[in-house]
């Protein structure tokens, strides 16, 4: 049971964000108003992205070194995970952007950066699905892993920043958390990121064991 507390601790802090970012109080502001909500939901998938896409590389990194396939296989369920948690992040924003913007896309350098950086990741799994021998794509991949993290920290952390930008955070538009973002807020959007990076974690470590137990059951031949 010790084991397992961090993954009850995630699903109950999750519960208790849905719950209480559809219910609590939050600030009336012009043009948001109810739509701020989706802060809760909209930025914790992209902060448990990168914490898959952080584990993913580090894995990548040490199955380099040690060629163990546990080690590839980590990086290469936490890259699956991370696209999860990418395409909600991708969906909430553009229902986000709907509402304030009037456009699910607009030509903003955050969004078609993160679009890039998507494609990017879904590239790394192209690739892997392309290669039949397993040590030549778990390096390969591994190596395109090594490369692709730090071109994602620039393209979604860095581009966005030195030009003009709708997003908030971006382009001299203050983040949520400098100007409208309450206390009570804070209670539930803080929450929610660690929850959220808690189910990540869980969901990748029950992919690297179903991973896991097909590779050994194909090596054993039962």
């Amino acid at each position: 049971m010790k084991s397992y507390w961090w993954k009850f601790l995630g699903a109950a802090i999750v519960i208790y964000t849905i719950i209480a970012g559809l219910l609590g109080e939050v600030p009336a502001l012009p043009i948001l108003h109810e739509s701020i909500r989706t802060v809760y939901f909209h930025v914790p998938m992209w902060f448990a992205m990168l914490l898959m896409y952080l584990i993913s590389v580090v894995y990548s990194i040490k199955y380099l070194g040690s060629g163990k396939p546990e080690d590839d296989f980590i990086a290469v369920e936490s890259v699956n995970v991370g696209l999860i948690f990418c395409l909600f992040g991708l969906l909430s924003g553009m229902l986000w952007a709907n509402i304030t913007w009037g456009d699910p896309w607009p030509n903003d350098p955050k969004l078609n950066s993160s679009a890039i950086a998507s494609l990017m990741y879904l590239a790394y799994v192209v690739l892997r699905n392309s290669l039949d021998e397993e040590q030549k794509r778990g390096k390969i991949s591994a190596i395109y892993n090594v490369f692709a993290f730090p071109i994602m920290i620039v393209l979604l952390f860095v581009l966005p920043r030195l030009t003009d930008s709708l997003h908030p955070g971006n382009g001299g538009n203050p983040g949520f958390s400098g100007y409208d973002m309450t206390g009570s807020m804070k209670w539930v959007f803080r929450p929610a990121v660690l929850g959220w990076m808690l189910i990540g974690c869980w969901i990748m470590t029950l992919r690297y064991r179903i991973r896991k137990l097909e590779y050994h059951t194909d090596e054993t031949g039962n």
